[in-house]
């Protein structure tokens, strides 16, 4: 029988929190850091390996870890969520994102629909749209192949598609499979649609309206300015939109689209990426097939994370772990650090996936905690974020943990040979050398110059960024979250935070404001 406790209530919780503190520095140093190296590593899906030898973790500390997901029922849980049990408590709904990459588990009906092939329908779907556009049966109005497609969307709507199609589109150009071109526009800043528009040749483009609500105000907003541009271009906008909507939506049964695909209310927007929110548009850019290859590594790595073992379950290992760091060692943040410039947006997709879900103040039913729930996230690929932020990382007063992804060849297939290593060769030593300048530092006289050392890493690494690859890396992540919140006790399903801001926003724009609302307003001249 599953239970929800909370974190302080948990024995294992109290033993780990007498558990030794972990000296990085010298447990990283000469062949005892060599043998963590080999031994704190976890296959992943994809042929990706998540290794944390870097983190201030041994044996006792894992012990006590591999207690806690016993304890706190992990692997029951996610066997509950998708088994279709309402995991969702704020909202009253179930959570069933990884239906939309395969089935872990039984059927779930909801509604009367079979959910797998409700998720899978809309998915051949979109397939078919998507050929018929590539070969040209479906056309603008003189009858020409449209070469771009503007996703419009705010959120989950956009964050994480994307990130996926900007990790994608170089590896789809060197493999002959990149289709169109993808735009996105998201702030509801007119100066973002505006630049999106002057970019792109509205005749040969076809928008992707991306609202779950059919109501979504910055998302509507854009529609609309979309909508001019085509009608001052003397264009028909049904004839170059389409709707990924509910099917309860005002969007779903429209004349003003080509076409509506459905998503329904057991996906959140930040878990969407592999849903119709994402499968429109990277389908339209890349062509199905790739689509399909990106479901599957996510679906692969999801068959790991239902693993009762631990130490063969990198998504709980490394979610774990991050409990470890948040609740014992009292880090409030960690940075995401992909050394790939293909991911460049991916670190702005966990900041949504992680925040919004974990960033949660009260339990599951609705009572106050007494303990640190989800950190910061935040991220920047390298090496541009070493000549950033690392100095903070370094030398600053806060241990903030790094989550560093890294590959070992590069999408392109072109790199120069330049003091007899390549770009790539370089990219990957700095990953190498910052993880041990990191977790060893470095004793110097001059203070200012010193590294103490101690500062916890981890890295996923795998051979290239594929879309196999890429959906192991999301899957990851989006389980980690997961296991992250059961252990938390709190609902990483809802996000009633973001609510409160648009409420306001609306009665700004009718005018109904008083006190420091209306001072703003006026500051604003709104």
């Amino acid at each position: 029988m599953i239970t929800w406790n909370n974190l302080d209530t948990i024995p294992a919780y109290q033993e780990l929190l007498k558990t030794a503190s972990v000296n990085l520095a010298e447990a990283m140093a000469g062949e005892k850091g060599a043998e963590r190296v080999r031994k704190y590593s976890v296959p992943m899906a994809a042929g990706l390996t998540y290794n944390y030898a870097a983190k201030q973790v041994d044996d006792q500390v894992l012990k006590a870890l591999e207690k806690l997901a016993e304890e706190t029922q992990l692997a029951g849980k996610f066997e509950a969520l998708y088994n279709g049990e309402v995991i969702n408590t704020g909202e009253k709904r179930r959570v069933l994102h990884h239906m939309t990459r395969g089935q872990l588990g039984g059927a779930v009906e909801a509604d009367g629909v079979d959910k797998r092939s409700f998720y899978v329908e809309q998915q051949e779907k979109i397939a078919e749209l998507a050929n018929k556009v590539h070969n040209g049966e479906i056309t603008n109005a003189a009858g020409e192949k449209f070469t771009t497609v503007v996703q419009i969307g705010i959120g989950g709507s956009d964050l994480g598609p994307r990130a996926m199609y900007l990790a994608l589109e170089n590896w789809a150009k060197v493999n002959h499979t990149f289709k169109m071109e993808a735009k996105f526009i998201s702030n509801v800043d007119p100066d973002d649609a505006a630049a999106v528009l002057n970019s792109i040749d509205v005749e040969h483009s076809l928008f992707v309206l991306v609202s779950k609500s059919g109501t979504t105000l910055e998302t509507l907003t854009n529609e609309s300015f979309v909508k001019d541009a085509l009608k001052n271009a003397g264009l028909e906008a049904s004839r170059h939109m389409i709707a990924v909507t509910s099917e309860t939506s005002p969007l779903a049964k429209s004349d003003d689209y080509l076409a509506a695909f459905f998503m329904d209310d057991y996906i959140g927007g930040r878990f969407s990426s592999t849903s119709g929110v994402g499968g429109a548009v990277l389908s339209l850019a890349f062509g199905p097939e790739v689509f399909a290859r990106f479901l599957n590594g996510a679906a692969e790595e999801d068959r790991l994370a239902k693993n009762k073992d631990m130490f063969a379950n990198p998504a709980m290992l490394d979610a774990l772990i991050g409990v470890y760091e948040r609740n014992v060692l009292g880090y409030q943040n960690t940075a995401v650090l992909p050394y790939s410039q293909a991911l460049s947006r991916f670190p702005a997709h966990l900041q949504q996936l992680d925040m919004e879900s974990n960033g949660k103040s009260v339990n599951r039913f609705g009572q106050p905690v007494s303990y640190s729930t989800g950190p910061v996230i935040f991220g920047e690929p390298g090496t541009n974020g070493q000549h950033s932020f690392y100095q903070l990382l370094h030398q600053g007063t806060d241990i903030i943990p790094l989550q560093f992804v890294g590959f070992r060849n590069g999408q392109m297939g072109q790199d120069v040979v330049i003091q007899n290593s390549t770009s790539q060769q370089k990219l990957c030593a700095n990953v190498a050398a910052q993880i041990v300048a990191f977790a060893c530092g470095k004793e110097d006289e001059d203070r200012n110059k010193n590294f103490q050392g101690g500062r916890p890493s981890s890295i996923i690494i795998g051979d290239q960024l594929t879309p196999e690859a890429l959906g192991a890396l999301l899957s990851h992540f989006e389980n980690k979250v997961m296991y992250q919140g059961f252990v938390w006790n709190i609902n990483s399903f809802d996000q009633e935070g973001v609510q409160l801001g648009k409420v306001l926003a609306k009665k700004v724009l009718a005018h109904d404001t008083d006190g420091a609302l209306k001072a703003y307003s006026d500051l604003l001249n709104i």
